[in-house]
């Protein structure tokens, strides 16, 4: 590789960090309340809104109460959507007649939405209606990325208090974080991305005449919009012949404002952010990057400022920056390479591997994209990640597969690392006999019960979906390819629903009631069986007394402890999956360059 990636990385890290510092205050003085004693319009607002839901903002709820709010808050969001798109054609703001939503991809499309994950097994302007993407889609978008830095905060006010009972009031924190945070940072990166190019409006769907006359092949579609096969099981493929093209538009601005920010993906058009309408520019593509990562590493200073020690958050955030550089680099330079079955053929492999990116944004702007969205829990894509090399494609399966905690989700990441840094500190506890703490902190028999169940709840929804998948007949049939690519395809399926990322290898013919039932399934078990466990951690050491610091205290800021905590992610997150990923990628990659 050249200098060129370096350069990209580098102003991509200084530009995120100095954009999130000033972010990173603002959040920690929304969480404590700072802002609304400064500002008494704002406090007037607060109580109002409390008093129309009908909650006591004064409330401090314990774990089990906050607990269950966030549970039944996201629940209703699943009803709703679900509603929303099986009644789409007898709802307004719907110009192209667009029928309703069948029952098993409304109800995966629900739960992918509710649990931040924003899996979609359809094409967005050919299934959904302006009105389901705006107050659906796009409404849930916020609703989503609000739960997990309620999370995360509530997670944090656990480590800074002491003999509480309560970790705050969740209808509180819900409210503030949409309103103070994504809403604001949402309008305005959308005014952004209508100056570059991406369309707003309600029109209907433009047709165009072509210069020339496109003849192709397409799979023959049944009504549900599936690819018929004969009795051998092949594909059925028919001709077709046209002169004339529908352009796609609606409100997707909007939509693709919120769906970065909120580390949400997906998209309001089938090819996500690599189409012109999403993703117009260069400077699209290197601010919906800042975008994704914003949130996520503005609540790592937010969390130092938190706990009154700002060398706290730094360490999280240089565990995470070091672990997304490394990642970063295996797939720029995987992708520089060429395909060795290609260049056999002939073709000119000095570019590298271009199959499945856009040319306006090559190699170094399509592999970083991938690593971004994959470590952020972030399912927006500017390139196919099926066509990657192995190794290419590996990286963005494995981020995915740490927990999303390289950056992460909004809010989700970070209190996944602190997850793994109390294992981490429990581990070293161990070793020298010492009782484990973090951050004043005991950390004791429950505790890692639940960082255990936190962990490992994920693998098992993951490994156990993709064993079922590939010994059922009905799971088997929507593989693209056979052997370890057709492998890898539906582990990196179930690792994007379990992790709550939502990106695909797209070689998976996924709109099936078989793996619309089980990816939705994993997707709300791997966001809730994650919340709760912290939730629970987060109640049981606020309602602990601190403890003082003293000679046999394991630092846990500095370059130890980042080498501790990163060595715990990279051997408890991605363990498990070794045998997995040596029957997918890592022998695919072998055969690949074995001729």
């Amino acid at each position: 590789m050249n200098t060129s990636p370096w350069i990209q990385i580098g102003l991509f890290l200084i530009v995120l960090f100095v954009v999130a510092w000033p972010l990173g205050r603002y959040l920690a003085s929304i969480s404590d309340g700072q802002l609304t004693r400064r500002f008494i319009w704002l406090d007037k607002f607060e109580h109002g809104f409390c008093r129309f839901i009908g909650t006591n903002p004064a409330e401090d709820m314990p774990w089990q109460r906050y607990a269950t709010a966030i549970v039944l808050f996201n629940i209703l969001g699943v009803v709703v959507v679900y509603g929303l798109q099986r009644f789409q054609s007898e709802l307004p703001l719907n110009p192209q007649s667009l029928g309703d939503v069948s029952s098993d991809s409304a109800f995966n499309t629900a739960i992918s939405f509710v649990t931040n994950t924003n899996w979609q097994g359809y094409g967005g302007e050919s299934t959904m209606s302006y009105l389901t993407q705006m107050l659906a889609l796009t409404v849930q978008n916020f609703a989503s990325g609000a739960t997990g830095i309620a999370v995360v905060i509530a997670l944090i006010r656990g480590f800074t208090r002491k003999n509480a009972a309560g970790i705050g009031n969740a209808w509180l924190d819900l409210s503030r974080s949409i309103f103070y945070v994504l809403l604001p940072l949402s309008f305005v990166f959308a005014l952004i991305l209508v100056n570059q190019g991406v369309i707003q409006n309600f029109n209907a769907y433009q047709e165009v005449k072509l210069i020339e006359p496109l003849e192709y092949t397409a799979p023959k579609q049944d009504l549900n919009g599936q690819p018929l096969q004969d009795d051998q099981g092949n594909v059925i493929m028919e001709a077709i012949k046209t002169d004339k093209q529908s352009i796609a538009m609606g409100p997707v601005a909007s939509q693709e404002a919120i769906k970065l920010i909120g580390t949400n993906g997906g998209g309001f058009f089938n090819a996500n952010s690599a189409h012109p309408f999403e993703n117009p520019t260069p400077l699209t593509n290197f601010l919906e990057m800042i975008s994704i990562f914003l949130i996520p590493t503005a609540l790592c200073f937010a969390f130092g400022q938190m706990v009154g020690d700002q060398r706290q958050g730094w360490t999280i955030l240089a565990a995470m920056t070091v672990l997304f550089i490394t990642m970063a680099t295996v797939a720029l330079w995987s992708e520089s390479h060429s395909n060795p079955l290609i260049t056999q053929l002939g073709a000119d492999g000095s570019m590298g591997n271009l199959e499945g990116k856009e040319i306006r944004f090559g190699i170094i702007s399509s592999a970083l994209f991938a690593t971004v969205t994959t470590a952020a829990s972030c399912g927006a894509v500017n390139a196919m990640h099926d066509s990657f090399l192995p190794l290419g494609g590996l990286i963005p399966m494995g981020l995915m597969m740490l927990g999303e905690v390289v950056f992460g989700g909004v809010g989700a990441g970070l209190y996944g690392m602190l997850i793994f840094a109390m294992l981490a500190v429990f581990l070293s506890g161990l070793m020298i006999g010492s009782t484990p703490e973090y951050l004043g902190n005991k950390i004791g028999v429950f505790e890692m019960k639940m960082v255990s169940i936190a962990i490992l709840v994920v693998p098992l929804l993951v490994l156990g979906g993709t064993a079922i998948a590939v010994v059922a007949e009905v799971g088997k049939a929507s593989m693209a390819n056979p052997g370890a690519h057709g492998l890898s395809e539906v582990l990196y399926a179930f690792t994007s629903a379990g992790n709550n990322n939502g990106s695909a290898f797209a070689g998976l013919s996924a709109n099936t009631p078989f793996y619309n039932i089980l990816l939705a399934i994993a997707m709300w078990f791997g966001r809730f069986g994650v919340i709760i466990p912290v939730l629970a951690i987060a109640g049981k050491l606020a309602a602990q007394p601190k403890l003082a610091v003293t000679a046999g205290t394991l630092p846990t800021h500095g370059p130890l402890f980042v080498i501790l905590l990163i060595s715990t992610v990279l051997i408890f997150g991605a363990l498990n999956y070794v045998p997995a990923l040596a029957l997918g990628p890592i022998v695919e990659h072998l055969q690949l360059f074995s001729h």
